[in-house]
């Protein structure tokens, strides 16, 4: 397994990171044996970075991976946990909460559920409009100088947060969503952060199964599953974007690759400062992700799948308008400020 390091000051990680979300949110049931068997397959490969958060399954996923990690040893694995999402009893989202003290609290009950004295990476999910960003840095740094936490990442967030969360603490990377069919970060953001020496770890490099080359216009998604409310994958905008990725396995199968592999490949082509998490649910799904470490891509390959794909080709937002609107990545930073009722 080759490595990449997660900014200038973050730790170095594996190629491939796993996001472990879907074992126990938002995509449908799950088996857990199998998740944890998923977990041990992609340990036992190298991939050393498990992200997660703790509103996940609201705290399932983080006692997964305690479970997957016992008798493993913790100083081999590199954890990045999100924080700050509020959701209520029948799983509804409620909104954001970054302030120092719930900072604070959210790390007291991931330690516990985690079953570890410090988190590798600790990051706000989304950014709360309602407490300048300076200050939820500051907590998180605070918990490094404490030594619960080893480094300070980020979510979601536009190039203008990005400097001035860096001015705080340094910023080891930025998690968000960066496939083939989600290019927005490349305007701005990806150049910010290189610019401060941040490190990007890519999510939904398979943009939530669409470049997975086995979604298809008749498939419903279970109950549960995020996707029933996704743009993509609604009506005429499913059947535009399932067109994108036949062009895509036409450029995949050349090179005796899948469809997925392409798709992860060319994250990886992005720069060495990109680390993509694959989310894979499944021992199966893993070993195809991780094939993608062996595809190089070369200039001629990256042209075609950039006609195959072209930037900006994807049609429906990559979330639903409410979820839209809470993305500092996608206002720029000029969302107005909300006041929190106490």
């Amino acid at each position: 397994m080759t490595t990449r390091t997660l900014g200038t000051a973050g730790p170095a990680v594996s190629a491939l990171g796993l996001g472990c979300m879907g074992m126990s949110a938002l995509y449908g049931p799950a088996d857990e044996t199998e998740s944890i068997a998923t977990v041990h397959a992609a340990l036992d490969a190298g991939v050393t970075l498990l992200d997660t958060g703790d509103f996940y399954g609201m705290g399932h996923n983080e006692m997964l991976i305690r479970e997957a990690l016992r008798g493993r040893d913790r100083d081999r694995v590199v954890l990045s946990v999100k924080f700050g999402a509020q959701r209520g009893p029948d799983g509804g989202w409620l909104g954001v909460d970054c302030r120092p003290a719930a900072v604070k609290t959210a790390l007291a009950y991931t330690l516990q559920r985690l079953g570890t004295d410090h988190v590798d990476v600790y990051r706000p999910a989304r950014l709360d409009p309602a407490v300048p960003v300076e200050e939820t840095v500051g907590a998180i740094a605070e918990l490094v100088q404490a030594g619960y936490v080893r480094h300070v990442g980020l979510s979601e967030v536009g190039a203008e947060t990005l400097r001035r969360a860096h001015a705080v603490h340094p910023v080891a990377d930025l998690q968000i969503e960066y496939s083939l069919l989600s290019r927005g970060i490349e305007a701005e953001i990806l150049p910010a952060a290189r610019e401060l020496g941040v490190g990007i770890t890519a999510y939904g490099v398979l943009s939530r199964g669409l470049l997975s080359g086995r979604w298809s216009k008749d498939r419903e998604a279970a109950p549960g599953d995020f996707r029933s409310h996704s743009p993509r994958f609604a009506g005429d905008n499913l059947a535009h974007n399932l067109a994108l990725v036949e062009a895509l396995r036409t450029v995949a199968e050349g090179r005796g690759a899948t469809v997925a592999q392409a798709a992860v490949a060319w994250v990886l082509s992005r720069g060495e400062d990109v680390v993509p998490l694959v989310g894979a649910r499944r021992r199966d799904r893993l070993a195809e992700a991780l094939g993608a470490l062996d595809l190089r891509l070369t200039a001629e390959d990256l042209a075609r799948i950039e006609e195959a794909v072209p930037a900006g080709s994807a049609a429906g937002d990559r979330y639903a308008a409410d979820q839209m609107a809470m993305l500092d990545s996608e206002s720029g930073g000029t969302a107005a400020p909300r006041d929190r009722e106490h």
